[in-house]
Order: structure tokens, then sequence, then C-alpha cells
């Protein structure tokens, strides 16, 4: 399959820290695509960079048009919604003025993100600030949903989530790639075996691995040396 995304020799430098060294990832065009590495290995900022967030060299290719070198609201209009790591919600507004300031399309898709996420419509008056951290991925999630992406990018979704909420974020994301490819950053591997199909896996700002996503999880001396898993993983995600 033709990627939807591809980077290639992505590299970010930082206050004159090299963080990425050269990354190469492609993202497929249907389903889950998992991006995985330990803690430090530049996870993080490898989808920073492909938003444009961070000073980036290299080549980054949506749909078959370089947006390497596009500022990030160029690269937000060419359709790659972002849901990042601390969920960005606006603590003073209500769930539904986080979801308004989000609208760019002449017909957002609230019916789409209300069957997804019922309890963002029961709750469009409550303060975002007020609300669990489940709660608040669910805004930061359905933001990226209004606007008929190509790509969603979810940086480390269930992070800090008591585990039935993760259950609930891997059923929405599986519901999401049905119809929308995303990229995920994610280190609960029982999620992605879940739902990821594809997975690149950086180590020290490179890319150390690219594949099947059930191959390298079944590959326990591989997951070990790519990963720090041992024999003992994660519990499964609830199906």
């Amino acid at each position: 399959m033709t990627p939807l995304l591809s980077v290639r020799d992505l590299r970010v430098v930082i206050d004159g820290l090299h963080i990425l060294h050269g990354v190469d990832l492609d993202v497929a065009p249907t389903g889950v695509t998992a991006l995985l590495g330990r803690n430090g290995a530049g996870k993080t900022t490898t989808v920073r960079a492909i938003m444009g967030l961070v000073p980036r060299t290299g080549s980054v290719v949506l749909d078959g048009a370089e947006i390497g070198g596009l500022p990030t609201h160029r690269v937000v209009r060419r359709g790659i919604g972002y849901a990042p790591e601390d969920r960005g919600v606006f603590a003073g507004l209500t769930v539904a003025e986080n979801l308004r300031l989000a609208e760019r399309d002449s017909a957002p898709a609230y019916p789409l993100v209300h069957r997804l996420f019922p309890e963002l419509k029961a709750r469009e008056k409550q303060l975002a600030g007020t609300l669990s951290g489940g709660q608040q991925q669910m805004v930061a999630i359905g933001r990226t949903l209004l606007n008929g992406n190509r790509l969603i990018v979810a940086d480390e979704p269930t992070k800090g989530l008591a585990p039935r909420i993760v259950t609930e974020v891997a059923d929405v994301l599986a519901r999401v790639a049905e119809t929308v490819p995303v990229l995920l950053v994610e280190q609960n591997l029982a999620l992605v075996r879940r739902v990821a199909g594809h997975c690149a896996v950086l180590a020290d700002g490179r890319t150390a691995h690219r594949g099947a996503a059930a191959a390298l999880l079944a590959d326990e001396e591989a997951a070990r040396r790519l990963l720090g898993v041992g024999r003992h993983p994660a519990p499964e995600v609830t199906p």
C-alpha cells in the first residue's frame, strides 16, 4: 500500500541539542500505525516535527504533497488533526466552546463526535477544567474529528488514565480508524496489540524498526531489545 504519510531523514535540533537524527516513518492509508520506543526515544518530538511545532529538516509527504516546510496552521489545513500529549484543553471554557474553537469546516461533524463520545454532548456546558482526565482526552480526540481530517495524530492518549478509561479510548481509536487513519504514540503495548496494524520503533532519535505491530510484539527478544519489555507484559485491554 502506498503510505498516506511518508517521513524521511527527519532531523530536529533545539538549542544546539540534536533530538532527532534522521527518522524514517510510513503511516498506512488505513487503520492505526503505532510509533513506539522507550521514554526519551524521540516519539513526541517526531509528531511535533510533523506538525511543524519544532524546527525540522527532512521530508514529510502527505498524500503525495511535501509539507515538511509548512508552518503548523498550514499543516493542519492540509488535513492532519493533532491530539497532543497534554490534551491541550482550555480549562476555563466549556466543552462546547472547546469544540467550537476547533471548527474549520463549514459543516463540522458533530454527529460523529457525539456518537463516539455521548458524554461530551451531555457535558457540553461543563467547564473543561472540571472534567476527568479521560473526559478531557475525549475532548482532545473529538476536536480532531470535527473537520474531516485525512490523518489523526494521537500522542499518548491513554497516559495517566484508569484501566477502564483506557479500554474506552481503545474502543474509540478502533472505531475512528475504520474511517480515518491514525498515527498513535503509545506506551500501553496491550492497546497497541489490539488496535495497531503497523508500527515504527524509535531509539535515540533514529528509526530502529518498521513492520507489522503484531509480529514485533509476538517476538519476545525483539520487543525486549527495542522496547524494554520483560516477561510480564502489561495487562490486556479488554475487547
